[in-house]
């Protein structure tokens, strides 16, 4: 299964600047994250930035409806750390299992902060290299669709927005990513907000 086609990424930014930013570990360190807590499970998640000549993309996931937690969301390939794992290794396991993606293929050039989830996980994203074409089959009972985010709007300034919600009783806030199809929230979000800050010159943490 082919992943959609991306958007194209505007300006100077080519393939070539993506690469060079993110191969600075400095650069990807300083994306925030939540703090770590005590307790809770660890995950993993890759983050596959895919190198197409119109422009790279992010590889994103939607959840199968089916799914118990989650259902239905936009997510990256990822899941728990298994005993004996390190955090790349989840990753690629996990991403192998959810979209068939070929563990020997994607190029990993290093970690993005920890994100704490509302509901206990510390999960490590996993930032990778992806050339096209991609052959990808997702497991039906966890993946409904695969689907390519372009970078472009990582770029923006005046992106993620931010929103709020009223979840058990108390207001909740959070970003989103404008997608035409896709709700692109929560942990996706705020994992994708650390790779823009990584990104984009001269940004600081905006917590």
């Amino acid at each position: 299964m082919a992943a959609e086609a991306p958007g194209a990424l505007p300006g100077p930014l080519a393939a070539a600047e993506v690469v060079r930013r993110l191969s600075d570990p400095a650069r990807l360190g300083r994306g925030g994250g939540a703090v770590a807590s005590e307790g809770g499970a660890a995950a993993a998640v890759l983050v596959p930035v895919v190198l197409h000549d119109s422009g790279p993309a992010l590889l994103l996931t939607l959840r199968a409806e089916t799914l118990s937690s989650h259902a239905g969301q936009v997510a990256f390939p990822g899941g728990r750390i298994e005993p004996g794992e390190n955090p790349e290794q989840a990753a690629l396991r996990e991403a192998a299992e959810e979209i068939g993606l070929d563990p020997r293929l994607p190029r990993i050039l290093g970690r993005l902060p920890e994100h704490v989830t509302g509901t206990g996980f510390h999960v490590t994203p996993v930032v990778a290299l992806l050339d096209p074409p991609l052959n990808l089959v997702p497991a039906p009972d966890e993946v409904a669709l695969v689907f390519e985010y372009a970078l472009a709007p990582l770029l923006d300034p005046a992106l993620p927005q931010r929103r709020s919600a009223i979840w058990k009783g108390e207001r909740r806030h959070f970003l989103v990513w404008p997608h035409e199809t896709h709700y692109v929230w929560g942990a996706t979000a705020a994992i994708m907000h650390s790779l823009a800050v990584a990104l984009r010159e001269g940004e600081a943490q905006d917590p």
